[in-house]
């Protein structure tokens, strides 16, 4: 999503803003610093929560700042801060750290107080042997003893004690053993700094699922949620199915609230090994409206409204209508003159000189979804849906179209879900005469006017994905992976034109290295296999506009502006005899200029390198980046990737945390020239190639050299 400067200011000053506290009693002092010495196992933000005493906010303890007087205001409390030595003491050794010796340096005048904690750890106590009995025949105690959070050789911490008896409970109950207790025992020797820890297993009794007993429903059926659940009766009992369960309930959209237990917390006296399972739900609304707004560099404002049926025949359906609506203000029949103004990034893609402005109408999206959980199975659902929209590209193609798409996902619970869609769709795609000349050798108009008639587009597209981010919009660990293949041919429906093969493959990690510091990179990489077909009794090679690849932007190669990075065509329009030779380079004298249009390829290459860490002021809002773009988008003819013309783009952002997520603001260096491309003449009524191979170089000002990107959430 594309942000503003507006939006990045905004939340800057959102950021800036702290309230003025209430003035400090006179006497008191006022913490200023606060600072560890010595702490190498444990960092200075875990140990700041351990103690009462904190430091004021920064425009209260920033010498060159305080003195404004705004900020947070904290007193420092001398009965506080000499128990926080003994809190200090105490978090230690309970971290395993025996022998620690806390001392404090505190700085005083009149009205503050400048406070350092120094620590000397010492030797911890470490675990020498670890035993887990009573699993036998239950679990494999090597794979459970390495799912521990307590290993051989680590610190004795009596918090990762405690959580390795939850895990191996939580083993025990995903085996059939929901009563299982775990007794602790350890012996710890301070003087030979060496402890034993042991944890005994008493499982109870093996469990399967009994009765399961349906609470709360009203106008859903009974059978719908028995259908929707994970747990059956007969199967042995695991915990993580009665959460799963809850989850899949929640997924409906129909309950506002659902849970899955046991009903007894002890087992049965009887004996009996069925244990009886209840469903407790509340059922929500049925109908529900969203409406929403924003602002986009590439899209001006935009609108979007929903409207969706859950529970649709008391069933496990949700009956979904949605509309959006972009190009407010600069698309008719809503042209209000903004590209002139608030939208003047779309300027040059809405003027009237332009040969084929892509953002001069309303783009628009209607759409109607009917969804089904439980496909012949808890673990599967299907959608089937119909839309009609008109969608652009930043001054490279516009499609509109009407269609239809049915999709299946497989295992949608599982790890990775596997998507099946075929999608069916009659429209047109409108792009630069120039595009058709050059890459697909189409310069007649009446051609280049039959291409963009409408015709029916089918294909087939499955797709695979694994995610493992701790968070969407801000990833501080873990990743994802995924791929997309698509097919289109006759064989599925598909006009003669609209037959090829497209994949692409995307992997992306997220390695932190401190608490609000992490290192992050991409890569993403497709291509496209035409089939070839004859036009103008020449075969070609002829993929939609719509379907080559494009990079550069904000979440892509930086360095570039919306779809700049990669092969591209220069076409003039006014008189060809303005060409003039300074110093072996061909220059345009034309006041009007060379335009620039770009093609896409049929390969991309893309690589990303981050690296984000908190600023020095005011670290819990903002934070800096440091990146490295590198990529390009290919022509492929027969090697599949060159390297030869990687384009390598390095900046600096900085990061405004919002309730909408991160505010981004990138500047990045390009130090290439213009991409070379095939120079066109154009008139009214026909384009013919003025020069095979044309370039334009760039300005070697630094600051025309630096490209600035907006947006809204990280870049990848």
């Amino acid at each position: 999503m594309r942000a503003t400067s507006f939006l990045a200011i905004a939340g800057l000053a959102l950021a800036v803003a702290r309230p003025i506290s209430a003035q400090v009693e006179p006497g008191v002092r006022v913490v200023r610093g606060l600072s560890f010495d010595g702490n190498r196992s444990i960092d200075d933000y875990t140990l700041s929560t351990v103690i009462a005493t904190s430091k004021s906010s920064f425009f209260a303890s920033a010498r060159l700042v305080r003195w404004i007087g705004l900020g947070e205001k904290r007193p420092f409390d001398e009965l506080e801060f000499r128990r926080d030595v003994v809190r200090l003491i105490l978090f230690y050794r309970q971290s395993g750290f025996m022998n620690v010796v806390v001392d404090t340096v505190v700085r005083r005048t009149p009205r503050d107080a400048f406070v350092t904690f120094r620590i000397y750890e010492g030797e911890p106590v470490r675990v020498k042997q670890l035993e887990i009995e009573g699993v036998a025949g239950i679990a494999d105690a090597r794979k459970l003893q390495r799912a521990i959070p307590l290993q051989v050789g680590d610190p004795f911490n009596r918090f990762l004690f405690q959580a390795s008896a939850d895990t191996i409970a939580a083993w025990m109950r995903n085996r059939a053993h929901p009563y299982s207790q775990v007794l602790r025992n350890f012996d710890s020797d301070v003087g030979a700094l060496a402890a034993t820890v042991r944890f005994e297993v008493v499982p109870g009794p093996r469990v399967r699922v009994g009765e399961i007993e349906v609470r709360g429903v009203e106008r859903v059926d009974t059978s719908t949620v028995l259908r929707t659940i994970s747990v059956h009766a007969g199967e042995p009992y695991k915990e993580d199915l009665m959460y799963q369960s809850q989850r899949d309930l929640y997924s409906l959209g129909t309950f506002r609230s659902a849970q899955v237990t046991l009903a007894d917390s002890v087992p049965p006296a009887s004996g009996d090994s069925a244990a009886r399972v209840i469903v407790r739900v509340a059922e929500g609304p049925r109908h529900r409206i969203r409406v929403g707004g924003g602002y986009g560099t590439l899209d001006c404002f935009r609108v979007q409204t929903g409207w969706s049926i859950y529970g649709l025949l008391g069933q496990a359906r949700a009956l979904d209508v949605s509309a959006r609506v972009s190009k407010l203000g600069v698309g008719w029949p809503f042209d209000r003159g903004f590209e002139k103004n608030v939208c003047s990034p779309l300027f040059e893609d809405t003027s009237p000189t332009s040969s084929n402005p892509q953002s001069d109408t309303l783009n628009y999206n209607v759409g109607l979804t009917l969804g089904q959980q439980g496909f012949f199975s808890p673990r599967h659902t299907v959608s089937l849906g119909v839309f009609a929209e008109r969608r652009s590209e930043f001054k490279t193609y516009t499609r509109t179209q009407i269609g239809t798409n049915l999709g299946v996902v497989f295992n949608a619970r599982r790890r990775v879900p596997l998507g099946v869609t075929y999608g069916l769709s009659r429209g047109r795609t409108e792009a630069d005469p120039a595009v058709f000349c050059s890459v697909f050798s189409v310069c007649d108009v009446s051609t280049q006017a039959t291409l963009q008639t409408r015709r029916v587009f089918a294909s087939l597209t499955l797709t695979a994905a694994e995610h493992t981010e701790d968070f969407a919009l801000d990833p501080m660990s873990g990743g994802h992976i995924g791929i997309t293949l698509t097919h289109a041919s006759r064989l599925l429906g598909s006009d003669r034109l609209y037959e090829f093969n497209r994949g692409e493959i995307e992997v992306a990690r997220y390695m932190p290295f401190s608490r609000r510091a992490v290192f992050a990179w991409r890569i993403h990489a497709g291509s496209l296999l035409p089939t070839r077909l004859r036009l103008q009794g020449q075969s070609v090679q002829f993929v939609p506009p719509e379907q080559r690849f494009y990079a550069g932007g904000p979440n892509s190669v930086r360095g570039y502006g919306a779809n700049e990075l990669g092969p591209r065509v220069y076409v003039i329009k006014g008189d060809t005899t303005k060409f003039v030779v300074q110093n072996g380079d061909t220059i345009y004298t034309d006041s009007g200029g060379v335009r620039i249009v770009a093609s896409g390829g049929n390969s991309i290459l893309l690589a990303n390198a981050e690296l984000r860490f908190p600023a020095p002021i005011l670290p819990d809002r903002l934070r800096l980046g440091l990146f490295v773009d590198l990529g390009q988008v290919y022509e492929r003819q027969s090697e599949l990737y060159s390297f030869d013309h990687v384009r390598v783009t390095p900046g600096v952002g900085l990061r405004i945390t919002t309730p909408l997520g991160p505010v981004r603001m990138d500047v990045a260096y390009n130090g290439y020239d213009l991409e070379p491309g095939t120079l066109l003449y154009q008139t009214t009524s026909s384009i013919t190639v003025f020069r095979p191979t044309y370039q334009r170089h760039r300005s070697n000002s630094l600051w025309k050299r630096l490209v600035l990107q907006f947006a809204i959430g990280q870049a990848f």
